[in-house]
């Protein structure tokens, strides 16, 4: 057991040998073993760990340039999809009902202001730093002061534990969940509301588009043309098959008779149901950590312990509702009240 003694004010921390360091949060000088490389201060609690040293940023620019590209192909592509898809929809949706086409714009220009701005807010926004504290000199940190934090050789200040340090940004992220190169930014606990509000807007706008541009596509694709007068005496799974090569061939030969509108409808469809399928994974992933009161980060370095409490309330929580949702149904509150008070009552 770790034990404190005060010698002229100093307060040293004692084990069996005689490794005598430094704590870098209060400056105390710390006896430990000679194996021992990680030790915690018995008086503020910092934890030193000898064996992790700075290493270089050599590829700090690449990981810079590839973010600026993600970035710049992110936007490229959402630009094209709005523009594209009114361009190739809208004419067809607007040639069934002049009413139809002005709901379609109203619906397609909500959906393109929340995810852009979601989007900027995700990208552009800081993803939170972690508080700044006193060290360095025992007057000035307290008993407990830096407990569990630890040195991020990197910022050269304290890390505190919920923060890790991203290289790719170059800073200390506090509630890191990763480093997202398609927004070229970390997503921690100033922009992961954000980044969510991404995600849910980008898989409404990735449905709608698929949506759409099926509608669109049936009133532009050419109409098929194949016959089945060779297919008499075929019977059973034989003449399936023979049926489904048909139609495929003749959806082939007409979409060889596209015009680019048509063309444009089938790279949105595929397109968007491809990212659909991606974004949906990724956004189920984030919700299933943030119900269980986690990040993903936090969930590799935890995997096995289950101390953090599964509940509703961290969705709750995470997206800012304060109050409980009882707290907006005061007549289901009086009811309840009074119908505990009469039980009581009757016993």
């Amino acid at each position: 057991m770790a034990s404190l003694v005060s010698p002229q004010e100093q307060y040293v921390t004692e084990f069996n040998e005689n490794y005598e360091t430094t704590c870098w949060g209060c400056g105390l000088h710390v006896m430990i073993p000679s194996c021992a490389t990680v030790f915690k201060c018995g008086w503020c609690g910092a934890i030193t760990d000898e064996s992790k040293k700075k290493s270089d940023h050599k590829s700090f620019r690449w990981r810079q340039l590839r973010d600026q590209c993600f970035i710049s192909v992110v936007i490229i592509f959402m630009l094209f999809v709005l523009c594209g898809g009114v361009w190739a929809v809208y004419p067809v949706v607007f040639s069934i009902s002049f009413l139809w086409g002005t709901l379609h714009i109203i619906i397609t220009a909500i959906l393109a202001i929340v995810t852009f701005s979601s989007f900027s807010l995700a990208a552009f926004r800081c993803a939170g730093t972690p508080p700044n504290v006193l060290w360095g000199s025992y007057p000035t940190v307290g008993k407990g002061g830096l407990e569990n934090y630890s040195f991020c050789h990197y910022c050269s200040k304290p890390k505190s534990p919920r923060a890790h340090h991203c290289r790719s940004c170059r800073k200390c992220i506090l509630d890191m969940d990763h480093h997202c190169p398609f927004i070229g930014n970390c997503v921690g606990a100033a922009n992961h509301r954000s980044f969510v509000a991404f995600l849910m807007s980008a898989v409404l706008s990735t449905t709608y588009v698929a949506v759409m541009s099926t509608h669109a596509g049936l009133h532009v694709w050419p109409p098929l043309s194949f016959s089945l007068e060779n297919s008499k005496g075929i019977s059973g799974t034989y003449l399936g098959l023979r049926i489904l090569s048909k139609i495929s061939g003749a959806f082939l030969r007409s979409a060889l008779l596209l015009s680019p509108r048509g063309l444009v409808l089938v790279y949105l469809f595929i397109s968007s149901v491809s990212l659909l399928i991606g974004l949906s994974v990724l956004l189920w992933q984030q919700l299933s950590y943030i119900y269980q009161g986690k990040t993903y980060l936090s969930h590799l370095s935890s995997e096995g312990d289950n101390e953090e409490k599964k509940d509703c309330q961290n969705l709750v929580r995470f997206f800012g509702f304060q109050y409980s949702l009882t707290r907006f149904l005061p007549i289901f509150g009086v009811t309840r009240k009074k119908h505990v008070k009469l039980n009581n009552h009757v016993l």
